[in-house]
């Protein structure tokens, strides 16, 4: 892993800020690293407001989405809310259809099988349509590319309103309106909405044009939170208000379904974006991934706790089936990856039988192992269906992109992306792309690398009054969340390190447990680095080192301390 401390970037906006704000040098630095360089602007980062979230009706055809709802609506047809199968089209349908189903009864949802329909907008679902009367579909989180289908529901006198964050193909969908701030005509000032977040905004609009209460789409928040922590979209401009106040529903007043989940999860208080993305997204995408992502949007509706409990123990079931099934193929997947040619630039392995719930999953435990753009296949019934993952830099979607006329069927973002081609397609697709990755694909983006923001001292995180668990610049650091891309948690380097007594030891068989001092400093710091319990030889015998950290609380026997969170370490 290559370190590399962040540029200092324009002292004279640090200081001023350091001044203005009374404030450590390293916290004006990262808030000018965020492009935050004035007293009012560090104001609204540190207290996001709702009233700065933008007026929905910038986003080119949203009147017209809207018009059309209240139509809908009024004159008494029917709705299909539908939305893709992983956690932010799981969250969307249950947000559309719970808001929705305010003014009509004349609404259901649909969420397509991932197995006999695949990814986006289906032609079965079409026809379900058809069959059923539908006179609207809203498509969330999905259909921008979904020209054929959407051609197909205008034949049979289906409109479509598709709010979708994908990135638009070269033809647009010929639907009634199309809301995806990514559209080339959309001049909505905040282009990075998950597909979740843009289904609160028709909310939002809608509400406006019915006189309803701000709080009818206000209460929506908690489950756009969970869609922007899963769909790892930035944590920025408008996703970060939205994920503050998501968040905050979620611990104070919690809808039955999440409380129930995150109950079997063992974790009930403060709950952070993290705990989203690692405690609650893999329990919801479980039933997408091993049966039917139905059963999460039903778990996400549930007013009732006997029933949410029962939905919950059968999506955490799921979970743990995903678990086994993710851990043997990935073993295999590995063994593939060694007997290959390990000089490559990517990462392609496929195999029949496959459980294509967990090929995402997979491809990114390779990337953990081998650090390269990696797709992971899935054949069956002569087709190979997966996803891809990326490393830092690199557009894994842009890749695939120009191994298009290989594949049936792809869609995704810079960093993820799915998948579909013939079996007798594989192969080529295998050396085109390899070739695609090999040309454009950077010696850095080939190399892991953890940015460093600033070096940190022990005094500066010491307790500054006698009883205070945390230092000042913990809970400054701690004001900076929600955190995500755009804004992660900052990383900090401490040097002269030395182990506190020989404390420092490995538990769970490869993890280090740090416990260290300073040279010149009497603080005990103590820190976990996950995975890295061969570096113990690093820590032994009263050798100087230094660490790659971020600041963090652990929770232990009902009491709170801070504690590292240890990136890596080195000798000095």
């Amino acid at each position: 892993m290559r370190w590399k401390i962040k540029e200092d970037g324009n002292k004279e906006q640090v200081a001023q800020l350091e001044k203005e704000l009374a404030i450590p040098k390293i916290i004006a630095k990262l808030l000018v690293e965020r492009g935050i360089t004035t007293f009012d602007a560090a104001k609204n980062f540190f207290r996001p407001s709702i009233e700065s979230l933008h007026d929905p009706f910038l986003m080119e055809d949203m009147q017209k989405a809207v018009d059309r709802i209240n139509e809908a609506i009024d004159t008494e047809q029917s709705i299909l809310v539908y939305g893709d199968y992983d956690v932010d089209g799981t969250a969307s349908v249950a947000l559309m259809y719970s808001f929705l189903s305010r003014f009509t009864a004349n609404i259901e949802f649909y969420q397509p099988d991932r197995y006999a329909e695949g990814y986006g907008v289906s032609l079965k679902s079409i026809e379900y349509a058809k069959e059923k009367k539908i006179n609207l579909i809203i498509a969330l989180d999905c259909g921008i590319k979904a020209v054929d289908k959407i051609e197909k529901a205008n034949e049979y006198g289906i409109d479509f309103i598709i709010c979708d964050h994908h990135t638009p193909g070269k033809t647009i969908p010929d639907a009634w309106a199309i809301l995806n701030p990514k559209k080339i005509t959309c001049s909505y000032p905040y282009d990075e909405l998950c597909g979740c977040g843009i289904g609160l905004k028709l909310a939002q609009a809608v509400t406006t044009t019915r006189d309803e209460n701000e709080e009818t789409w206000k209460e929506l928040l908690d489950l756009v939170a969970i869609a922007i922590a899963a769909d790892i979209v930035p944590m920025t401009g408008e996703n970060r208000i939205l994920a503050y106040h998501g968040l905050k529903r979620v611990n104070e007043n919690p809808r039955v379904g999440i409380a129930t989940i995150l109950e079997l999860a063992n974790k009930k208080v403060d709950l952070t974006i993290t705990d989203l993305v690692f405690k609650l997204a893999p329990r919801i995408n479980a039933a997408g991934r091993m049966a039917s992502a139905k059963k999460a949007v039903e778990l996400l509706l549930s007013k009732d706790e006997n029933s949410s409990k029962e939905w919950s123990e059968t999506i955490n079931a799921y979970n743990n089936q995903r678990r086994d099934l993710d851990a043997a193929i990935t073993d295999e997947a590995l063994k593939m990856v060694r007997e290959d040619d390990e000089s490559k630039n990517s990462t392609v392995v496929f195999q029949k039988g496959w459980h294509k719930g967990v090929v995402g999953i997979v491809a990114s435990r390779l990337i953990e192992s081998y650090y390269k753009p990696t797709i992971v296949l899935s054949v069956n019934d002569g087709m190979a269906t997966g996803s891809a993952r990326s490393v830092k830099g690199f557009d894994v979607h842009a890749a695939i992109e120009q191994c298009s006329d290989l594949l049936e069927q792809f869609g995704g973002h810079k960093y993820a992306a799915g998948l579909s081609l013939k079996i007798e397609n594989v192969e080529a697709f295998r050396k085109r792309f390899e070739k695609v990755v090999s040309d454009s694909i950077t010696q850095e983006q080939q190399t892991r690398e953890i940015g460093i923001d600033g070096i940190l001292n022990a005094e500066e995180i010491k307790p500054s009054r006698y009883g205070d668990v945390f230092p000042k610049l913990y809970r400054l650091i701690e004001q900076f969340a929600p955190f995500g891309p755009g804004n992660m948690k900052p990383i900090f380097i401490m040097k002269n390190l030395y182990d506190n007594q020989g404390w420092s030891r490995v538990v769970g068989g490869t993890h280090l447990k740090i416990s260290a001092k300073q040279k010149g400093e009497n603080l005990s710091l103590n820190g976990i680095a996950f995975g890295l319990g061969e570096k113990i030889s690093i820590t032994e015998n009263q050798k100087p080192f230094q660490a790659v950290f971020s600041l963090d609380k652990n929770y232990f026997n009902d009491k709170y301390t801070l504690q590292l969170m240890v990136k890596d370490i080195k000798e000095m």
